[in-house]
């Protein structure tokens, strides 16, 4: 079973940490997530309910073309070509080039796993009330 790892950060945490990745100061380890999203709520957005069901589709019916897609799921492929691509982005599917230049999707994980810290997103709310509160005199 292979387990796509996801984190939550916001801009400026992904950008550190980013910027440490590159300067070598942090070597990113195994358990650590390789897709993150700014915040719950995007997550949510991209994995909704019908998303999901989306890709049990493409898993379990691994459709030959986006034509194809489009009449098992009822979506219009320009919406889902749409969907698709924004989900290709965060590395949940993949857009493989197919036969008369069609795409196909494919589906390369069997989980989801959201990595969200509770102490690191405290942390981050303190120090922005501190910064935005005013200082006594």
């Amino acid at each position: 079973m292979k387990t796509l790892k996801i984190g939550i950060a916001d801009y400026d945490r992904m950008k550190a940490r980013t910027m440490a990745i590159g300067r070598g100061e942090h070597k990113p380890g195994g358990g650590e997530p390789t897709v993150w999203f700014t915040s719950i709520e995007s997550f949510a957005k991209v994995l909704s309910g019908r998303n999901r069901e989306l890709l049990a589709l493409i898993a379990g019916k691994k459709p030959s073309s986006l034509a194809e897609l489009a009449e098992l799921s009822g979506r219009h492929k320009s919406n889902l070509s749409r969907t698709l691509k924004t989900m290709a982005r965060y590395g949940l599917v993949e857009l493989k080039a197919g036969q008369g230049g069609t795409l196909v999707p494919r589906v390369p994980f069997d989980q989801v796993r959201l990595d969200v810290s509770l102490t690191q997103a405290a942390a981050a709310r303190l120090q922005r009330l501190q910064f935005e509160s005013p200082s006594a005199p």
